[in-house]
């Protein structure tokens, strides 16, 4: 039988850029649509502007996410998107959380 010690413990396989709490409510976000409006998302996550700015800005710079910019009539818009990179780092950094909360070790 394997003893739990021999192996590593999941909070290793955490990814650090997801696991802050603000981070983290952003791709949960972003994971269930293929693009949200950057102010549905500062509403959903019930953060101000800046602080969503600052994050996503963390989050593109990792390659998490894309940030795209246009216009709906005369008004700017602001997208925001997980990449293919982020929704992989998103479902391992899920994985992680499920196993450290069935870990026995």
């Amino acid at each position: 039988m394997t003893d739990p010690h021999d192996e590593a413990h999941p909070r290793h396989a955490l990814d650090d850029v997801i696991h802050a709490p603000v981070r983290f409510s952003i791709v949960a976000t972003l994971a269930a649509a293929e693009k949200a409006e950057f102010a549905f998302v500062r509403d959903a996550v019930e953060v101000s502007d800046s602080v969503l700015s600052r994050q996503v800005t963390t989050l593109e710079k990792a390659g998490y996410v894309a940030v795209a910019k246009g216009y709906v009539g005369k008004r700017p818009r602001t997208w925001l998107a997980l990449t293919p990179a982020g929704r992989t780092a998103f479902a391992a950094h899920c994985q992680a959380l499920r196993a450290i909360a069935g870990y026995g070790g």
